[in-house]
């Protein structure tokens, strides 16, 4: 009797500490796992150049390298800027040249000659007017004689001067300020063909970093406008997983430690390090409260950096915060 009586106190203790048990549970907040998503670095890959696409080299889901070629923009209003930017320097070079090795050398010639005619006709000239004034000395011949064939004389002597000025000029070639002038076109002239063929080479568009096209929005044919993307690349070296977080939760994380996340689609729990943390928009992010707290609370985004490489990993894909 007295060990029915002790078994029925041992059930009922039993069960009141399962009901109390029960009851401990059912009042215990359970935590929730957090969904993430993964991202990864995009770049959109677009030119300053309009045009209509000559070739596009990719497809999606091919693997680049930084440098290798993507599309091509052809234009005919630059090629042919190009043509007369490549004009403009020509001749600037040739003013340039002129300018430098100065007068040929049958231009000097024919100036010396001109020199040397002149010459001669002012010793003419001289000895004339010598004759031509002891005749009037002697009264042979009248003053006015005397007078143009003196002024016949001066006029030679400045005719003989000029063209030793002439000469000369020739000979010492263009002058350092014209020199100058001509190199400054120069110089002008190869910067604007440096600017359209800068322009140009901007009309085959490379891959600025190495990773995998995810977009090809033109196709060969298509009117591409002036910084429209064409090809979309995504780098999956720099991936991160993405959560949102109500701000009572930040009490839990810390920058840099380390979080265990779940991959689902890989089926597999990777090492991630808490990288980045930051309020979000004011428009998306206030909530109310369901704990009976006088104030709303906020989301902050989390980035969590994965601390190696895992294979297989893609962007879109879920992440699970255990």
């Amino acid at each position: 009797m007295k060990a029915n009586r002790l078994l029925a106190v041992v059930a009922l203790l039993a069960l009141a500490a399962a009901l109390v048990w029960g009851l401990m549970l059912a009042h215990t907040p359970k935590s929730a796992p957090l969904q993430g998503q993964i991202e990864a670095r995009e770049y959109h890959v677009s030119s300053k150049v309009p045009g209509r696409i000559e070739e596009v080299m990719v497809r999606r889901g091919d693997k680049v390298a930084a440098g290798d070629l993507l599309y091509v923009i052809d234009s005919p209003e630059l090629n042919a800027k190009l043509m007369q930017a490549e004009g403009g320097r020509d001749a600037a070079r040739a003013m340039q040249l002129e300018a430098d090795s100065g007068a040929r050398k049958q231009q000097i010639a024919a100036q010396k000659e001109q020199w040397l005619k002149a010459k001669a006709g002012l010793e003419l000239a001289k000895t004339t007017f010598e004759r031509v004034d002891n005749l009037f000395k002697e009264g042979v011949v009248p003053r006015q004689k005397r007078d143009e064939a003196y002024t016949q004389w001066q006029a030679a002597k400045y005719t003989e001067q000029a063209a030793l000025a002439v000469y000369q000029m020739t000979e010492e070639g263009a002058r350092e300020e014209t020199k100058a002038a001509a190199a400054g076109n120069a110089r002008m002239a190869e910067g604007a063909v440096k600017e359209v063929s800068a322009i140009l080479a901007d009309s085959q568009m490379r891959a600025p970093r190495g990773g995998e096209v995810s977009e090809v929005l033109l196709q060969s044919g298509e009117l591409a406008p002036s910084g429209f993307p064409v090809v979309s690349l995504v780098d999956m070296s720099d991936a991160w997983a993405v959560f949102q977080l109500r701000e009572d939760m930040l009490k839990d994380v810390k920058l840099g430690e380390q979080k265990t996340l779940y991959i689902p689609a890989l089926d597999l729990r990777a090492e991630f390090k808490v990288n980045h943390i930051a309020v979000m928009g004011d428009f998306a992010t206030w909530r109310s409260t369901e704990s009976g707290h006088d104030f709303d609370l906020r989301t902050f985004e989390v980035e969590l950096v994965p601390l190696k490489p895992i294979d297989g990993l893609r962007a879109g894909m879920s992440a699970i915060w255990e």
